[in-house]
């Protein structure tokens, strides 16, 4: 069982952010890191690889659905009329291991957690890495997204949208770290910590402007410098996420 875990999402290839966070102290003094997905969809897509392999035994991946379309489209399986143009990037940059490495990646992960039980780790919701779920989302919808757990799930860690919530549902506890790379509402990366029983969203500030200046020479992605200058920099809002994702919660008004 472990007893401290940091968990991390939603990286998407900013690697002076994730770097940022594995500097925190609880972070490096955690038992396990989770990190609950869409590692390499960004503008240093290889170098954020390289940095998690790093972590060896100390970090569990989960797969994302980033990372699911990034192996897609390094194999001329996704559409590449669908696919964000930096994306199409990123897979393009990856080298063989990368993409069997990511090809192999589990969703969803369970573990037991000391003061939680047996925990799901995952990236939208534990049986679909794309599904969206909000803080807001009604009861109803997510006793259909949960209606496959077992009863002794008592807490969920999921990702993909990019804010940080906690709440309960049902009385089961429901984690959301938010993002490290592609933050939504504000600068800086968010992510959680688990101990004895308590939950802590936390928050990491660093040098933005050094950070989007070091993305944009590194990478070799043409738009990096716009791309770095709204998402490392969160230009959109929370509230502008919420009404973007809202539909796909099955909501009928945002």
């Amino acid at each position: 069982m472990v007893a401290r875990v940091a968990v991390l999402s939603d990286i998407h290839g900013v690697l002076p952010a994730l770097e940022a966070v594995l500097d925190e102290p609880d972070v490096m003094a955690a038992d396990l890191i989770v990190v609950t997905g869409d590692h390499a969809a960004g503008p240093q897509p290889v170098e954020v690889l390289d940095r998690l392999r790093a972590l060896g035994d100390r970090a569990v991946l989960v797969r994302g659905n980033a990372d699911r379309e990034l192996v897609e489209m390094a194999r001329g399986e996704f559409p590449a009329d669908q696919a964000w143009e930096i994306d199409l990037w990123a897979a393009g940059q990856l080298r063989d291991e990368d993409v069997e490495f990511l090809a192999q990646l589990p969703h969803p992960v369970t573990m037991e957690v000391d003061g939680f039980g047996t925990v799901v780790f995952c990236h939208g919701t534990p049986r679909d890495d794309d599904e969206v779920v909000l803080v807001d989302t009604r009861l109803d919808r997510w006793a259909e997204v949960f209606a496959e757990l077992p009863d002794d799930v008592r807490t969920v860690v999921c990702g993909h949208t990019h804010m940080p919530f906690m709440r309960l549902v049902d009385e089961r506890l429901v984690v959301n770290s938010g993002s490290i790379g592609m933050p939504y509402g504000r600068a800086g990366s968010s992510w959680a910590l688990l101990h004895d029983g308590q939950v802590q969203l936390r928050h990491t500030r660093f040098d933005v402007d050094g950070a989007v200046d070091r993305v944009s020479g590194q990478s070799g992605y043409h738009g990096c410098r716009a791309w770095a200058e709204h998402y490392v920099r969160a230009v959109t809002t929370d509230a502008e996420a919420v009404r973007t994702f809202g539909p796909r919660d099955g909501r009928t008004t945002s």
